[in-house]
């Protein structure tokens, strides 16, 4: 029960935190985690979060290649 109350206090504080109607609207959905909205929200941030580690998978590989490329030859000195 301690547990809902902090809940319903932390909305009430996000919503008084919010000045703007469109930004309140939003809050609302945020809080609500079990909407379709939240839901949505969050595997958006897991997509963009993916794209992300893809972009970073892409340049790691790239320098391993450019490494690879350049390795030292044995030269024989007289």
């Amino acid at each position: 029960m301690a547990s809902k109350d902090k809940e319903e206090k932390r909305e009430k504080e996000v919503r008084e935190q919010v000045v703007c109607p469109i930004g309140r609207l939003f809050a609302d959905f945020f809080i609500q985690k079990d909407s379709p909205f939240f839901e949505h929200i969050n595997r958006s941030k897991i997509e963009f979060l993916k794209a992300i580690k893809s972009i970073i998978d892409q340049k790691i590989e790239q320098l391993e290649k450019r490494t690879e490329k350049k390795k030292a030859t044995k030269i024989e000195v007289e």
